[in-house]
């Protein structure tokens, strides 16, 4: 098969891999018809997260067709169009029955936080990602979903992990009737999480990011105000002027790890593959809500130190929530958004390319080019 495959620091290209192949009897191997970029894979690209290997492919935005399934899988059978969460877990242990499906304890035993996440080094379990031909999918009666007939292929693409984490998000801001909400970042994540603060009751949702062509995009979509922050000497400043002085009510960061990676992160990456990221985001978030307001983090943060304003957020009485988003948990009441007509999620989408572009795709992503905000990876059907 073809499949994107990691090469180094800034180095993807497509090669010939071999079709990946049942390994457990609740395995299935799906064939890839839609695959997406999404920003956290940009800390691979730019060789930033520990444990990134040569080879690797890349993906945990994926949607295909059931090719195989293992002899134990019930719920799922060949020829079946499937979404496949980012999350790959047990659905069985202590975690998993408690909906926390993002920290299960039994599919990644390189790490005691999160559980595992398809393409995303073996920090995460070591699984192939979805940016190829075909994918192994454990745990096949647990992840997978049937895609209902009537939903879009690039809706449920996106919902396999993007529009969830917005939605999740906004969820976690614990978001009540006629708050202000302010959402760093206007990247997917950061669009849906201000798109659905509405659907949560936010009486105003305020973007903050420094790219105009993002920012238009959630006015456009998300319906909100926007904050160019490079226009401003403070943006905090700013902020706590837009609401009386006193902060908003809740404040989502949907940055985290800069994408691009501060100074520190570069001059250590060759050696100490570390990325935990510039707190820059974080403490905006801590200084501009209000006290006794709501942080939700959405950005991926790695494991190196932070210097995050913590005794700030504890003298403030803030509540901080944070996780990796539980993917299916979010799934029915989004679903019931999209058919109602709330929703239309590939309006983000703003470049479509075949795998053999990938490499481009990256590129374009990476130095946001061309007004790129979402790129799907497009395949031959079969």
């Amino acid at each position: 098969m073809k499949a994107m495959v990691y090469r180094g620091p800034y180095k993807v290209r497509v090669e010939e891999k071999d079709i990946p192949r049942i390994e457990h009897p609740n395995d299935a191997i799906v064939r890839v018809t839609k695959a997406a970029i999404c920003g956290s894979d940009l800390h691979l690209y730019h060789g930033l997260m520990p444990d990134t290997r040569i080879g690797t492919t890349f993906g945990h935005e994926f949607i295909g067709v059931v090719h195989e399934v293992g002899p134990s899988v019930e719920n799922l059978k060949v020829g079946d169009r499937v979404m496949v969460p980012f999350n790959v877990y047990c659905g069985s242990c202590f975690f998993c029955a408690r909906g926390l499906y993002s920290n299960c304890h039994n599919v990644n035993p390189n790490a005691t936080a999160v559980g595992g996440i398809y393409g995303y080094s073996h920090t995460c379990g070591g699984y192939d990602g979805g940016q190829a031909e075909f994918v192994r999918v454990p745990f096949a009666d647990v992840g997978p979903s049937v895609i209902p007939d009537w939903l879009d292929d690039e809706d449920a693409l996106v919902m396999t992990d993007a529009l969830s984490t917005g939605y999740f998000g906004a969820q976690l801001g614990d978001i009540r009737e006629g708050d202000t909400v302010v959402v760093f970042g206007a990247g997917p994540v950061g669009l849906y999480a201000a798109r659905s603060a509405w659907f949560m009751g936010a009486g105003r949702v305020i973007v903050v990011d420094h790219l105009e062509y993002r920012l238009a995009k959630a006015r456009e979509f998300a319906h909100a105000e926007t904050i160019d922050f490079a226009e401003h000497d403070d943006i905090v400043v700013t902020l706590k002027r837009a609401t009386d002085h006193l902060g908003a009510d809740v404040v989502i960061d949907a940055v985290g790890a800069e994408a691009d990676g501060n100074l520190l992160q570069h001059i250590t990456a060759a050696k100490l593959k570390l990325q935990g990221g510039s707190p820059v985001a974080l403490n905006w978030a801590i200084d501009s809500v209000r006290k006794g307001g709501t942080v939700s983090v959405m950005g991926a943060y790695g494991p190196l130190f932070s210097a995050v304003k913590f005794g700030d957020a504890m003298n403030k009485g803030l509540t901080l929530r944070m996780n990796q988003c539980p993917v299916k948990r979010q799934w029915p009441r989004l679903l019931e958004h999209i058919r109602n007509g709330h929703l239309k999620p590939n309006q983000i989408i703003t470049h479509r390319i075949p795998l053999e572009h990938i490499a481009e795709g990256y590129h374009m992503f990476s130095a946001k080019l061309d007004g790129n905000i979402k790129t799907v990876i497009e395949f031959d059907a079969a």
